[in-house]
């Protein structure tokens, strides 16, 4: 029987969140890194990992490494064996599934868009904060980055001025083993996710691979488009419901866009005079 991982998502609608706490007293180091950022198909899932400090020379030994240079065999029984395992006493990790659908709800949000970036970042902060309210204490932080480092770096200090030392850097999966060990565990679960739902036939998910494109066009209905499982957000499956969908005119979605015109063109309407004798009388 295969390994079905906890953190598998039990609806495709919605976010979901797990967590596998180890019990310690020791301050821990955490890594932070995603997988799924720039797929069409499928949920992006962030991923914490952390040990206690005493720990951190020990974690070398295992072979972490960034999920993408691990063959796919390899990840798969490295999550296995951390969820199986007295690893789980020593190791914690916790993972998020942004649903494509609410990637794409708040990417195309017409009056308050919420974009990619922003998601990313606000994922890894809560996050970070369910692993401190589960009452770990957190020494260091290292994070593979979205955007630039720097500005990055900063906004998580001033988020967790309790935790000594925050690391923002490219190839984090590549540099520190605790950030790999996150990355291993995103990538399992985003892949099992994607191949338990829809096979293997759609490919990477990345819209430039054939299989994947093959995929979204023998399974488009011209009108509703492919249900929950693909990023509406995408220029690639916007691009393919204009030209072979539907035209469809939605009023709700005209009328948002011309509100948020109006908000930002017109001036305030007057507001209406009150007399003071509706205001009563101080005794």
């Amino acid at each position: 029987m295969s390994f079905t991982p906890p953190s598998l998502p039990t609806d495709s609608n919605d976010n979901f969140t797990y967590h596998s706490k180890i019990d310690t007293d020791e301050p821990v180091i955490l890594g932070v890194d995603e997988a799924g950022r720039g797929p069409v198909i499928g949920p992006m899932v962030y991923a914490v990992a952390y040990c206690p400090i005493t720990y951190k020379e020990q974690l070398k030994s295992h072979g972490y490494n960034d999920s993408k240079v691990l063959k796919e065999q390899v990840r798969l029984e490295m999550f296995t064996e951390l969820c199986t395992t007295d690893l789980k006493n020593k190791l914690g990790w916790a993972t998020t599934a942004l649903s494509p659908m609410k990637i794409s709800q708040g990417m195309l949000d017409p009056l308050l868009p919420y974009n990619l970036n922003e998601q990313a970042h606000d994922t890894t902060r809560d996050l970070i904060k369910l692993v401190l309210d589960s009452g770990i204490k957190i020494a260091e932080v290292y994070v593979d980055t979205v955007g630039p480092p720097e500005k990055y770096q900063a906004k998580l200090k001033q988020l967790f001025p309790q935790i000594n030392s925050i690391t923002v850097t490219k190839k984090a999966d590549s540099l520190f083993p605790i950030v790999s060990l996150a990355s291993i565990c995103a990538k399992v679960t985003r892949d099992l996710c994607v191949t338990r739902t829809l096979g293997t036939n759609c490919g990477s998910g990345y819209p430039a691979d054939p299989n994947t494109v093959k995929w979204l066009k023998s399974n488009m209905d011209p009108l509703f488009g492919w249900g929950n499982y693909v990023r509406y957000s995408w220029q690639t499956a916007e691009k393919m419901l204009n030209e072979q969908g539907y035209n469809v005119n939605w009023e709700l979605q005209a009328e948002a866009k011309e509100n948020k015109k109006r908000r930002f063109t017109e001036a305030p309407a007057t507001l209406p005079q009150i007399s003071l004798d509706m205001l009563g009388s101080c005794i």
